[in-house]
């Protein structure tokens, strides 16, 4: 084999493998963009389960079939709401 033959082979094999460097950096970009898809569904999902566990809450509350542990967990969320709500007003407040 002569160095032109060996330097054509080298050159092919390089060239290949830019191409699979540049089909694995496209692949990598999908594949992100998939997952920061996912972590946004998730993150809406985690809020809906969350908005629909605190409605059987107040259903249970508003049926009265609430315990009484079910009522100190319930009044503990209120005021975490409350704490929430006036953090963000303050927050707002100050801009």
């Amino acid at each position: 084999m002569t160095l032109d033959e060996r330097f054509e082979v080298v050159q092919g094999k390089l060239q290949g493998l830019v191409k699979e460097q540049a089909r694995l950096r496209r692949e990598n970009a999908e594949l992100r963009e998939g997952l920061a898809r996912a972590e946004a569904e998730r993150t809406t999902l985690a809020t809906q389960v969350q908005e629909l566990v605190q409605l059987v809450g107040i259903l249970k509350l508003a049926a009265g079939t609430l315990d009484e542990k079910g009522k100190k967990e319930f009044e503990k969320q209120i005021n975490r709401f409350v704490r929430d709500l006036d953090k963000t007003i303050a927050y707002l407040g100050n801009q």
